[in-house]
């Protein structure tokens, strides 16, 4: 392949051309050795079900940026290609096509390499002019005056919000209070102007429309620290909490003011009237196994020893949750889930003899070891697929959220914070159409209907509080201007500040139509790259079906974090970041 190159760079008409390199199988290695040997001279590079990994060392010399697209049920091959990844210096990404094996005969299958594969070489051969291969799905341009017509009509149907501190601009989002369940979400888990605004619209529906829940996509224990301090019960935990990697998503300054006017609205209020604030995510194995412990030592001594015997099948991965996914893999499916099934039944079939002594406190050592149990079957079903372990998380949050509105009765309301990723309904987005995920959105709509609100927030440019590896440390960094064809371009170019558009009531059918044709739509979670940006953190969606409504900030800055001791355990959104 070298001497092709070099043969290629001999020819006066195309020497001077950036040069692809495109490898399937074990000719995916032969590519990746041509750019070792050829270094910049080679632009960009894509291995296709390959084998880079028998390029050896050699793969630490690649400068070019590299695409790795391996099929999803190709499990060998994909293995050696996340070890071959790791070992890659350049620029680089993996992706993974969902249900795909080694060849990627399955339909459709190769339209989406051929896609990927297109994209990643106009990105960086930068040929633009490259006509899409026959077969594969290719928006057509949309003509000029029909774009125009588009921008001109969001204009008159978007409302413009005055700044977050202003009452009106939770006033704003008073038509949703009906709901029994208004989803918040947010682009990013590092924007301040996400945060800020949740607080002034949860404020808004709890002060005014009796809203006593506030749920987040944070772990059970955490998150029953914070409810226990609003509450003026005083800490029960000796660890503070959200001490773990990404300790910014919580542990900041707009969070710390969200928690004050919790307390202060509290304050004087019985226990029936009082908010509550409540975890629904699932990575606390280890602390949910420790409060499940401190719960029964209290009420059934007896019981707690035997329940201290079955989690200490935990105990060789105590620090590393995901290692005993790992381990299951090698040594016998589910080994620990006896145990803490086991645990959970023990503490179902004494309810009402352990709920008559302290009600509240039973439902919180049965959510942390429903949390425990969750947490065992998501770290071994990791390993079989992304959309599996996601779906169960997903899944543990609105089965989390709903036994909480039953434990509040029936006329209970509540406001749920999490990413946009999982309050966006995934049906009408590639979580759903290509890669078979559910989210807490659509189970909220497929449940309760119309009395769920789903609310979007974006943002065009600015800066964000992430990483740019798991546990590196978290850095300030510049957002990307939006891309012209996504959601985030076209909201730019509207040309507002801050906007609220309303996508049940205020669009007519022209506009509606025109909205739902599928486009890009920018997702950033605690790990941002946006050296490829495109392929980490964009997909397809359908925005008037996804939400009920978006929310527009056109330039937005980072959280600011609080200091807080980091201590080691299960990554919080881990392994997909959002």
């Amino acid at each position: 392949m070298p001497e092709t190159v070099l043969y290629i760079s001999g020819e006066p008409d195309i020497a001077d051309l950036p040069l692809g390199l495109f490898g399937a199988s074990t000719g995916a290695a032969a590519a990746i050795l041509a750019a070792a040997e050829l270094g910049n001279r080679v632009a960009a590079v894509v291995s296709r079900g390959g084998r880079p990994d028998l390029a050896g060392p050699h793969l630490s010399e690649v400068v070019s940026p590299t695409l790795l697209i391996v099929g999803g049920k190709d499990h060998q091959v994909l293995e050696l290609n996340r070890k071959a990844l790791a070992s890659l210096t350049c620029e680089k990404l993996l992706k993974t096509i969902p249900g795909a094996t080694h060849v990627f005969e399955e339909p459709g299958a190769l339209e989406q390499v051929t896609e990927l594969a297109s994209a990643w070489f106009q990105h960086y051969v930068g040929a633009p002019d490259i006509k899409p291969v026959v077969g594969v799905p290719s928006p057509a341009p949309a003509k000029p005056s029909s774009a125009d017509a588009e921008l001109q009509a969001l204009r008159r149907v978007i409302e413009p919000l005055p700044p977050i501190e202003d009452p009106a601009f939770a006033q704003s989002f008073d038509r949703f209070a009906a709901s029994r369940v208004v989803l918040l979400g947010e682009a990013s888990h590092g924007t301040s102007e996400f945060y800020r605004a949740r607080a002034a619209i949860t404020q808004g529906l709890i002060e005014r429309h009796g809203f006593t829940i506030v749920a987040a996509e944070a772990d059970w224990p955490d998150a029953a620290t914070i409810d226990r301090d609003i509450r003026g019960l005083g800490a029960r935990a000796s660890v503070a909490p959200f001490g773990r990697f990404p300790t910014w998503m919580w542990r900041n300054k707009d969070v710390d003011a969200f928690v004050r006017l919790l307390r202060r609205h509290n304050e004087g209020k019985v226990p029936g009237e009082q908010v509550r604030f409540y975890g629904l995510d699932l990575y606390s194995m280890t602390a949910s196994i420790a409060a499940v412990l401190e719960y029964l030592e209290r009420v059934d001594p007896v019981s707690a020893a035997e329940a201290r015997s079955r989690y200490a099948c935990f105990a060789p991965w105590s620090r590393e949750p995901a290692a005993y996914g790992r381990a299951s893999l090698s040594r016998g499916y589910a080994l620990c889930e006896p145990s803490v099934t086991r645990n959970l039944l023990d503490l179902l079939h004494k309810r009402v003899q352990y709920a008559s002594k302290d009600g509240e406190d039973f439902f919180d050592a049965e959510q942390n070891a429903r949390v425990v149990a969750s947490a065992e079957r998501y770290y071994r079903v990791m390993y079989y697929g992304a959309h599996e372990s996601w779906n169960l998380r997903d899944r543990h949050m609105f089965e989390t959220l709903q036994r909480i509105l039953a434990s509040a009765g029936p006329r209970a309301k509540a406001v749920v914070w999490a990413h946009n990723s999982h309050i966006g309904d995934a049906r009408f987005t590639d979580m759903g159409s290509e890669r078979d995920e559910l989210n807490l959105g659509q189970l909220c709509r497929e449940a309760y209907g119309a009395d769920a609100a789903l609310i979007g927030f974006g943002t065009d440019s600015g800066t964000v509080a992430a990483a740019s590896e798991w546990d590196a440390p978290m850095e300030i960094k510049l957002v990307r201007p939006s891309r012209p064809d996504s959601y985030e371009g076209l909201c730019h170019r509207v040309g507002q500040e801050r906007f609220l558009l309303d996508l049940r009531n205020r669009l007519d059918k022209e506009l509606r139509s025109s909205l739902s044709q599928r486009r890009l739509e920018r997702y950033i979670g605690v790990i941002y790259r946006p050296e490829t940006e495109r392929w980490s953190h964009y997909a397809h969606a359908s925005l008037p079906d996804q939400y009920d409504a978006f929310v527009w900030f056109d330039q937005t800055r980072a959280g600011v974090p609080t200091p807080a001791p980091v201590t080691v355990g299960e990554d919080e959104t881990y392994p997909s970041g959002l």
